[in-house]
């Protein structure tokens, strides 16, 4: 069979596509991001399992093409005015975490017995943390627009600036080699970054909003432009002596200022995924087993410093900053891994012969251990950050001032009594309170989202910034005369789960001892037996109950 595959390029890329595939399932299987799978489905496909992967002619070629669109998407994130507009917690938090981060890291590596160069290499990589994974991972959770949410996805927009920065400076190495000088190849990198920096700004200057906007009369059109001037500038770039990394990242920046930038985005994500497959099989392929054994040691050492250093790091500086240590803990949790941006870095550095093919099997250990493990961690933050409240309390100011400043709410301690407490300010959260104050009742609102407690507030609520998974909040909440605790905050489909908002909730109002009802919302009817069976008085249907009274309204006989 392995014989048949190998007669033909086609026969070995379906086999690597069928391969791929069956990864991913078994990645989805286990809870894990794809590129987990991936990785380890190279390492099957590589020579030292079925050696299905032979055409590494071929396969590279997709791969330098996946990660020229990868960096292109990136490029479309780095507007301009976006990169203004970060705040001094993104910038303090990611800048800081990078230089710590890098520093220490470097410092391992040398007692680890790497050289110089390996270890400048492998302490960079460590730096950087996957924004696809995480964006993944938070909005599973619906924990996009928290607090947390929102600075770890500005300092991983830090974060890609810093990568982009790093290639920029492995392109002006890779322009020496070869060189008369080490000065000539600076000049003609500087040279060639100047030229393609001019056309970026002209493109942006004349043609890139009025062309994306002819273009979108046919979505297809725009799609195929976005691939083919990514995969343009990515080899004038090269061809200038800059790379293809960062051609095909200035093709993003010159169409990030434009309003089809998202369109761009969602269409071509899906070709990213099925090229950087490619990449990562590639990866894994040319990774040597016996070597990665040997490794074991020096990789489970800087696996656990980027699982436990770096969430530190960042719990360090936004508590100084003046944020409470839970959220600089959730936040922090986001950087426990490495990026696949490391996996190209090290790619990199490799092709330029800076490093040894053992460096680029390292830093692939220890992705593959932090991002697995990382993925649980994050999945089950809310129970970490109840188990590691107390050590993590010297982080934290005597009044986190910030926090206080940026939710908008007030302290829970200073709010009213209320007659109805809300988790969960959305539509249908809001929408329970107008109807319950056009009743005369006293409504308190609870919700993560600093924007929401704010619209709140302003609509004439008494509104305070908390998490409900959080037992410390609702210990401090005003319960006292509160006669009903409702939950509006969207449940995942999918029956009850570890991690689920309700039965914290539930358990921390009874563990309060909380005299009052308590009322979540469900998806279905099952949800709702086990609900009330986990100890809610009323489980709300929004769209079953929703339905009936349409149907009422719509049976009713018109009159006459």
């Amino acid at each position: 069979m392995v014989e048949l595959i190998a007669a033909s390029v086609f026969y070995e890329v379906a086999a690597l596509l069928a391969l791929g595939a069956a990864a991913g399932l078994i990645a989805l299987f286990l809870r894990q991001p794809l590129i987990v799978g991936l990785i380890g489905a190279g390492i099957i496909a590589g020579p030292g399992v079925l050696g299905v992967a032979r055409s590494d002619e071929h396969i590279q070629l997709l791969a330098e093409l996946g990660i020229a669109v990868l960096l292109f998407l990136v490029g479309l994130k780095l507007d301009i005015g976006l990169i203004r507009s970060l705040g001094a917690v993104a910038l303090a938090t990611g800048l800081g975490q990078v230089t710590f981060t890098a520093v220490i890291g470097f410092g391992l590596c040398l007692l680890l017995g790497l050289d110089t160069v390996t270890s400048i290499y492998v302490a960079v990589a460590l730096t950087f943390s996957s924004t696809i994974i995480i964006v993944k991972l938070l909005s599973d959770k619906r924990e996009i627009d928290s607090l947390h949410g929102r600075i770890a996805l500005g300092f991983l927009i830090v974060q890609d600036i810093v990568v982009v920065l790093a290639m920029v400076v492995v392109s002006a190495m890779a322009a020496g080699v070869g060189e008369v000088s080490a000065l000539g190849g600076l000049l003609r990198v500087a040279a060639g970054g100047a030229a393609m920096l001019l056309l970026v700004g002209l493109v942006i200057r004349f043609a890139a909003e009025p062309l994306t906007a002819r273009l979108a009369h046919a979505p297809e059109l725009l799609a195929g432009f976005a691939i083919g001037w990514a995969a343009l500038l990515a080899a004038v770039g090269d061809a200038l002596g800059i790379g293809k990394e960062i051609g095909g990242l200035l093709a993003g920046v010159a169409l990030a200022s434009t309003q089809f930038r998202e369109a761009i985005a969602a269409r071509l994500s899906a070709l990213r995924d099925f090229l950087l497959l490619f990449f990562f099989i590639a990866l894994g392929a040319r990774l040597d087993l016996g070597a990665m054994g040997e490794q074991l040691g020096a990789a489970a050492v800087l696996s656990v410093f980027v699982l436990v250093g770096n969430p530190l790091i960042v719990v360090a500086i936004m508590g100084a900053m003046g944020y409470r240590r839970r959220t600089g803990f959730l936040a922090g949790l986001t950087v426990a891994q490495i990026s696949e941006f490391s996996l190209i870095l090290m790619a990199m550095g490799v092709a330029l012969g800076h490093v040894a093919e053992p460096a680029l099997g390292l830093v692939t250990l220890i992705g593959l251990i932090t991002i697995a493990l990382s993925t649980y961690m994050i999945t089950h933050s809310h129970r970490l950050a109840a188990w590691f409240d107390r050590p993590l309390r010297n982080f934290e100011r005597d009044h986190p001032w910030r926090e206080a400043a940026e939710t908008g709410g007030m302290a829970a301690e200073a709010a009213a009594a209320p007659d109805v407490v809300i988790f969960g300010l959305g539509r249908f959260g809001r929408a329970i309170a107008e109807r319950l104050r056009a009743r005369g009742l006293a409504v308190l609102g609870v919700d993560f989202d600093p924007e929401a407690v704010r619209a709140w507030r302003r609509r004439g609520f008494e509104a305070v910034y908390g998490d409900a998974t959080d037992p410390k909040l609702v210990a401090t909440l005003p319960l006292g005369r509160a006669r009903w605790a409702i939950s509006a905050i969207p449940s995942h489909a999918g029956g009850l789960t570890h991690e689920d908002h309700r039965l914290a909730l539930i358990a921390a109002l009874r563990g309060e001892r909380f005299g009052g009802r308590i009322a979540v919302t469900a998806h279905g009817r099952s949800e709702r037996n086990e609900l009330l069976g986990r100890g809610a008085d009323l489980v709300l249907l929004p769209f079953h109950d929703a339905a009936e009274r349409a149907a009422e309204l719509v049976a009713v006989k018109p009159e006459g």
